[in-house]
Formats: structure tokens, C-alpha cells, sequence
């Protein structure tokens, strides 16, 4: 149950930011600061007027019902319409609660995708690059801007590790749960006897960190520099434009070689590195808040094996929720792929309300 206070504190609030935007006298970022709030909780407040006006609503239906002197019809129409409010009731109260979860600050920013070839050999590197296509598909679907920030490729067009960013509205809320081990099963192009072979990548999604989320001292960098190779230790380039950059104080490193220039590789290597460590922290602090809480979703622990796509049977099947949609083509093409993240996303708010003191 919601205290009533909470709820009357969010009907003021709405009340507050209303007339703060209609006086005139505010400057243009506290406005767009206070629309963006405003537009949040307006979504909310007809279910928070309506569950403070429950308790009212529902002694003057009871009063009918206890009174000798209503007739029957009157008396069936207040059970109907009590009945109606209670589950009104109920709804407004969950929605509330979905409302008033503690909200994860990095759901809003861009993200980077890192996707590498598990077990597997040439068949884990295909269904790497699978993957890296789906994630192109919904990206192109979403309207969202994809970047690519490195990319090493295998035999057969496959790829050993790719490094993407990807732009847009509330992007790591969407991709967060793609973090884990992604397993395969079908029959490579090269098997001759039609044997179904298991293959895995890895997934890691991390909210890109901007230099205000994360202040990195100068000092606590090492920098190396070396020329970049190329397929079969060839060199690519004439001058030392490839760039090491470790954190000495967490032992992270960051290799980046795909530009010409030693600038821009050390550019796009404190941007993973940045994003990296944004994330260490945040694991930290969640640590810290909860030791002993278990949770199926969203724990970003990479060796756990999340989802499993089996071609023969053109089903996809995430292991964290039961879930089997058997439209594998479809989903890989980024058509099933919110029908996914909803369903994690719904998992993940149930498990947040169990755990609400």
C-alpha cells in the first residue's frame, strides 16, 4: 500500500511544475528541465487522483449497500460499481508503484554494444556477426544512429569482436538486458553429415558515460603508442598511430588501432574506457546496496547464458524468463525484438515491486 502522503506530494508537485510553466518567468533550460518532469508525472496523475479518491469512493458505495432502505437495484449497481473500483484500484496502485521505483539513471543515456566470438571456432565468429546484424535491423527499425567504434573480422565474414555506439532516446534502458552469453544451435554451412553444432557470443551492454559522470585524472593513465598490423602481421600503417590506454588503478585496458590517426583511436578508446569504468561503479554501488539479492535479469554477468537461438527447431528461447518465441527468422531481423525486451522489462518491474519494503 502507497502512503497517501506520497501520493498527495506527487498530485502537488504536478500542480507546481503547471503553474511554474504557464507564469513566463523561467529560463529556457529549467523550462525544458521541468516540461520533460512535467510531461512524467502528468502521464501518472489521473491514476493518482483516482486511488486517493479510493477510500471516499468506497465508503459512499458501502454506505448503500449497509443501508435497510436501498432497494435492490440500487444495491446491485453499488456491488457492480464496487467491485469495478477495487480493481481500478488495484491497477492505479501498481502503476503508482512502477512510477515511483527508484529510476536507474543511466536508463536514458546512449550505448555501447561490445560483441566477441565465444566457443565455437568459425561458426561462434558467424553468429557474432549474426547478432551484430540484428542489432543493425532494430537500430534501423528505432530510428537510432549506430557507430561503429572497432571491428575485427574472422574467416568467412565473420567477426571475432565488434565495438559499436548506439544514439537515441532511453537506448541502454532498451538494450541493457542483452547483456550475457548468446548461444546457437544449427548446422554450419561446412558440416557434410548435417549435425547440429553449439555455438556461443558474448554480449556487453554499457551506458556510455559522458566526462561529468565520471571524472579520469590524467595521472592514472598509461599510454602506448605502436603501429598498427594488420591480417598476418602486416603492417598497416607507416607511423605509430595504434593506442594503449590503461587505468592504472583498475587495471582496465583499452586497445584501439582503426584509425589512421593517433588522435582519433585515442578519442574512441577513452570512450570505451570511460564507459567501461562508468559501469565497474555502478556494479560497485548495486553491490554494495544489495549483497544478497539474486537477480535473473539484467545482473550483466557475461558468463551467463541468456538466450538461445536453435535454427532447426526456428526457435529463440530466453532462459532468463521461459520465454520462446517461435519466429527466429523474424526476431533476427529485428521485427520480434520489442516483443522480447517488454516481456525483460515487465519481468524486471515485477521483481523491483517484490522487493519494495
Amino acid at each position: 500500500m502507497i502512503p497517501n502522503k506520497t501520493i498527495e506530494e506527487l498530485i502537488l508537485r504536478h500542480s507546481t511544475l503547471e503553474k511554474d510553466l504557464s507564469s513566463g518567468n523561467i529560463d529556457k533550460k529549467l523550462f525544458a528541465e521541468k516540461s520533460k518532469e512535467y510531461s512524467d508525472v502528468d502521464e501518472i496523475i489521473e491514476n493518482a487522483k483516482k486511488y486517493i479518491s479510493f477510500d471516499r469512493d468506497k465508503k459512499e458505495l458501502e454506505k448503500i449497500l449497509n443501508d435497510s432502505s436501498s432497494d435492490l437495484e440500487l444495491k446491485n449497481m453499488a456491488e457492480m460499481e464496487l467491485s469495478d473500483l477495487q480493481i481500478q484500484h488495484e491497477t492505479n496502485e501498481k502503476k503508482l508503484k512502477l512510477f515511483l521505483l527508484p529510476k536507474d539513471e543511466a536508463d536514458k543515456k546512449n550505448a555501447i554494444i561490445e560483441i566477441r566470438a565465444g566457443t565455437g571456432g568459425l561458426e561462434a565468429s558467424l553468429f557474432a556477426s549474426d547478432l551484430f546484424k540484428m542489432y543493425e535491423k532494430v537500430s534501423h527499425k528505432k530510428k537510432w544512429s549506430l557507430e561503429l567504434i572497432s571491428i575485427s573480422r574472422s574467416d568467412a565474414g565473420g567477426l571475432k569482436e565488434v565495438i559499436a555506439l548506439i544514439k537515441g532516446n532511453n537506448i541502454y534502458s532498451t538494450l541493457k538486458y542483452e547483456s550475457g552469453v548468446h548461444r546457437v544451435q544449427r548446422v554450419p554451412d561446412t558440416e557434410t553429415q548435417g549435425r547440429v553444432h553449439t555455438s556461443a557470443a558474448t554480449v556487453a551492454v554499457l551506458p556510455e558515460a559522458e566526462e561529468v559522470d565520471l571524472k579520469i585524472n590524467d595521472s592514472d593513465l598509461r599510454i602506448d603508442v605502436f603501429r598498427a598490423g594488420g591480417p598476418g602481421g602486416q603492417s598497416v600503417n607507416t607511423t605509430d598511430s595504434a593506442v594503449r590506454i590503461t587505468h592504472i588503478p583498475s587495471g582496465l585496458s583499452v586497445s584501439q588501432q582503426d584509425e589512421k590517426s593517433q588522435h582519433k583511436n585515442k578519442a574512441k578508446g577513452m570512450r570505451i574506457l570511460r564507459a567501461r569504468l562508468y559501469e565497474l561503479e555502478r556494479s560497485r554501488i548495486d553491490e554494495e546496496r544489495s549483497k544478497d539479492r539474486k537477480t535473473k535479469i539484467g545482473t550483466g554477468d557475461r558468463s551467463e547464458r541468456i538466450r538461445t537461438y536453435n535454427f532447426p527447431q526456428g526457435r529463440v528461447t530466453d532462459h532468463r524468463i521461459n520465454l520462446t518465441l517461435h519466429r527466429l527468422e523474424e526476431f533476427l531481423e529485428g521485427e520480434a525484438f520489442d516483443e522480447m525486451i517488454e516481456s525483460l522489462t515487465l519481468q524486471a518491474q515485477e521483481e523491483s515491486l517484490s522487493n519494495l519494503k
